[in-house]
């Protein structure tokens, strides 16, 4: 089985801002496999299902950015689901708005979401798709940057990208990481 985790803030108050890309795009590939994510377990939402011919369990977790990594270990440790199968979908404000990067291990960058998946699996070594959300404006505060919503133009590129984004969660369920990275990490 393979845990699927888009990384976000719970509450309407977060809805469609940049911090929850990683939700957006579980609720595309969850309507695209027809997996509904409204159980709740493991302190997330949670829906199972089958995608490219591989058990998924797919989770939004509850537990706020931050301490995410509370949520997945739950989840991993439940169904003893190696690093190796986990797969974290979020935010990158190093990458232009919709760009995708594809890693199989790596630091945090910064990314706090990250910090604590890393510091609950006691592991960099998981794969993660990152999503492009543009660089923080100068004079504008990081976390005023990624708790807010996109302009109508992004918005569009990000739609897009969300799909992008579920179409590699496939492609690395089939074909493996490295097939992936080879077909989505390219500068858009």
């Amino acid at each position: 089985m393979y845990l699927i985790a888009g990384l976000g803030n719970p509450t309407k108050e977060y809805e469609k801002t940049r911090h929850n890309v990683g939700f957006d795009t579980i609720d595309v590939l969850a309507d695209k496999h027809g997996i509904t994510v409204e159980e709740r377990k493991h302190r997330a939402l949670c829906g199972k299902g089958i995608i490219g011919g591989e058990r998924v369990l797919l989770m939004k977790p509850q537990t706020f950015m931050n301490v995410s990594g509370e949520s997945i270990r739950d989840a991993a440790d439940f169904y003893k689901i190696e690093p190796q199968q986990i797969i974290i979908i979020y935010d990158d404000i190093s990458l232009e708005v919709g760009q995708l990067r594809i890693r199989t291990k790596g630091s945090a960058g910064g990314h706090n979401g990250i910090k604590s998946i890393i510091a609950h699996l006691k592991t960099q070594e998981f794969p993660r798709i990152k999503i492009g959300v543009g660089a923080k404006p100068d004079r504008m505060d990081l976390a005023d940057y990624v708790l807010s919503r996109f302009s109508q133009t992004d918005r569009g590129v990000m739609e897009d990208a969300f799909h992008v984004a579920a179409d590699a969660v496939e492609r690395m369920l089939t074909d493996g990481a490295d097939a992936a990275m080879n077909q989505y990490n390219r500068k858009k």
